[in-house]
C-alpha cells in the first residue's frame, strides 16, 4: 500500500507508474483504492462509478476499470457533505460527521472488493487517501491504516519534497502514529525532487535513522505527468498563455466534475485552455467558452451568476463566440432547471442561462454508462461516458450534437453557436476533436491523444525503474525471488 504524508503528494501517479512498470516486468497487477474523494469519476465496466485515478491505474495495468478497484467514492456536494458511492452505486448523501460515524460499516464491502480485485493478480497496488497522520480520523478508518490493518498489507510512505518540509512530514508521521501503525510502514519514497538528488543524502540518512524505515529512492520531478488525466481540480493548469492559437475559456466551478474533457484540449499545440478562476473575468479573445460538468448544477449556476460570469458568457455569445456545455454545463445553458424532489437541496425551479431552448428536470435513476456513436455534423466517431441525473428536452434537441447507438444526444441552438451534451470524454477522439476545433478556426494537428497517454505511462514506468528500488518494493510485498 502506497500511503502519503498528505494529499497531492503524487500517490495516484506513482501507483499508476508502478502498475505499468510491473506489467512490463511480466506481472499481473491490479490497482485498488479503498476510499477516494473526487468528483472526477469514471464509468467502470459494470456500469458504476469509480475515481478517475483508479481508471488510469487500471489502464496502466492493462485492465478494464472495475467498481471493485475503488469501492467507496465520496463526491463532495457541499463543504460539509458528499454523495457516497459504494461499489459503483449511490449509497446516500451524508454530512462529514455522519459519514465518520458510519464508515466502519463499509469495511466489509471494501474487503470484499479487495479480495475480488486480487483474484488472479500477482500483486495488488493499493493507494491510500490523504495521510495516515490524521489520527483524528483513525477510528473506523477504511482509507489508510484501518484498511492496511484489516487486510494485512505492508505500507510504503510517500513524501513530497517539492512543497518543502519532507523530512518533517516523514518523521512527523512516524512520531504521531501509534506503534502498531508505525510498524506497518516498511519503507519510504521521496517524490518530486528537483536538482541534484545527491545533495539529499544526509536527509535520507537522518530520516532512516529517526524512523527505522528504509529508503526506496528519490523520484525526480517528472514533467510529463501533465499528459496524464488530472484527478482533481488542483491538478488543472492553464495549457498556454491566452492568445496563442484558439482560446478555450473554462470557468472553474466550485463543484466541477468530470473535467477530463479538458485533458485532450490542453495537449493540442494550437489550443490555449484558460481556466477562469473565481474573481476573474473571461478573456475577451476567447473562441470557445466550455462550461464543464458539475456535481451540484443549481448551486454552481448560482455561483456563475454571483461571479457575473453569466454576463460574460452572454456577451461572448453576442459577439459571435461559441459556447459548449457538458453535462451540468449543458443543463445550465437551458431555459430552466427543475428539482421537484429536492435532489440538490431545496426543491424548486431556477432559470438557466437561456442560450439553448431546452428545459431540464432533475430526477429518475442516475445514468452511469459508456457510450459510442458519431458527431452529428461531421460524422466523426466519438466515445465517452454519461454520469448524470435528469432529463433535458426542448426544441433545440431536434438538432442533436451526437448520435449515440441509435439515439440522439444533446442540443444545438438555431444559430449553431451554442451546444450541449451529456457525454464526457468526446474530445479524446482524435477525428472528432480535429473536426470540432477546425470549426473554430484551429489548424490541424497530428496529436494522437490515447497514444500520448500510453507513451507517457511507459515513460513514467521507465522513470520509476531508474529511481526506485522496485526489487525491494516487491520483497516488501512478499514477491522476492
Amino acid at each position: 500500500m502506497i500511503q502519503g504524508t498528505g494529499s497531492h503528494v503524487g500517490k495516484s501517479v506513482i501507483v499508476a507508474g508502478l502498475c505499468r512498470a510491473l506489467v512490463r516486468r511480466g506481472l499481473k497487477v491490479a490497482p485498488f483504492k479503498p476510499q477516494n474523494m473526487s468528483n472526477n469519476a469514471a464509468v467502470a465496466i459494470e456500469g458504476g462509478e469509480i475515481g478517475r485515478a483508479q481508471a488510469l491505474q487500471a489502464r496502466a495495468s492493462g485492465l478494464a476499470p472495475s467498481i471493485h478497484m475503488n469501492p467507496v467514492l465520496l463526491k463532495p456536494e457541499t463543504d460539509r457533505g458528499a454523495q457516497v458511492i459504494v461499489q459503483g452505486k449511490r449509497f446516500g448523501t451524508l454530512k462529514a460527521a455522519d459519514y465518520g460515524s458510519r464508515k466502519a460499516t463499509l469495511l466489509p464491502k471494501v474487503l470484499e472488493s479487495f479480495a475480488l480485485v486480487g483474484e488472479g493478480a500477482d500483486i495488488v497496488l493499493v493507494e491510500g487517501a490523504g495521510s495516515p497522520a490524521e489520527v483524528n480520523l483513525r477510528a473506523g478508518d477504511i482509507a489508510n491504516m484501518g484498511f492496511a490493518e484489516a487486510a494485512g498489507v505492508p505500507v510504503v510512505l510517500l513524501g513530497d519534497i517539492d512543497r518543502g518540509g519532507v523530512i518533517a512530514s516523514l518523521v512527523g508521521t512516524h512520531a504521531v502514529l501509534p506503534e502498531a501503525d508505525r510498524n506497518r510502514i516498511k519503507a519510504f519514497l521521496i517524490n518530486k525532487f528537483r536538482g541534484d538528488a545527491g545533495l539529499f543524502g544526509e536527509g535520507l540518512r537522518f530520516t532512516e535513522a529517526r524512523t527505522g524505515w528504509l529508503s526506496l529512492g528519490i523520484i525526480p520531478w517528472f514533467e510529463a505527468t501533465r499528459n496524464l488525466p488530472a484527478e482533481d481540480v488542483l491538478g488543472l493548469v492553464d495549457s498556454a498563455p491566452a492568445g496563442e492559437g484558439i482560446v478555450v475559456a473554462v470557468p472553474v466551478l466550485p463543484r466541477i466534475a468530470n473535467f477530463d474533457d479538458l485533458d485532450p484540449l490542453s495537449m493540442e499545440p494550437g489550443v490555449s485552455v484558460v481556466l477562469v478562476q473565481p474573481g476573474e473575468a473571461f478573456p475577451g479573445n476567447a473562441d470557445l467558452i466550455l462550461i464543464p460538468g458539475s456535481k451540484a448544477t443549481m448551486a454552481d449556476l448560482a455561483f456563475v451568476r454571483a461571479q457575473g460570469w453569466d454576463i460574460d458568457i452572454k456577451a461572448h455569445h453576442r459577439r459571435g463566440g461559441r459556447v459548449l456545455g457538458l453535462c451540468g454545463g449543458y443543463q445550465m445553458l437551458g431555459r430552466t432547471i427543475a428539482d421537484a424532489e429536492g435532489i440538490e437541496g431545496e426543491a424548486g425551479t431556477v432559470d438557466g442561462l437561456g442560450l439553448l431552448d431546452v428545459d431540464t428536470v432533475l430526477g429518475g435513476d442516475k445514468a452511469t454508462v459508456s457510450v459510442s456513436g458519431t458527431h452529428h455534423a461531421s460524422g466523426e466517431a466519438v466515445s465517452g461516458y454519461e454520469i448524470h441525473l435528469g432529463r433535458t428536452t426542448g426544441a433545440d434537441c431536434a438538432r442533436p450534437l451526437l448520435d449515440l447507438d441509435g439515439r440522439a444526444d444533446g442540443a444545438l441552438s438555431a444559430d449553431g453557436r451554442v451546444a450541449g451534451s451529456y457525454v464526457h470524454g468526446v474530445f479524446a477522439a482524435d477525428g472528432f476533436r480535429r473536426a470540432y476545433l477546425a470549426g473554430l478556426g484551429a489548424r490541424a494537428s497530428d496529436l494522437r491523444y490515447d497514444a500520448k497517454v500510453e507513451k507517457t505511462l511507459d515513460a513514467l514506468a521507465e522513470h520509476l525503474e531508474a529511481h526506485v528500488d522496485i526489487d525491494r518494493l516487491l520483497a516488501i510485498a512478499g514477491l522476492a525471488d
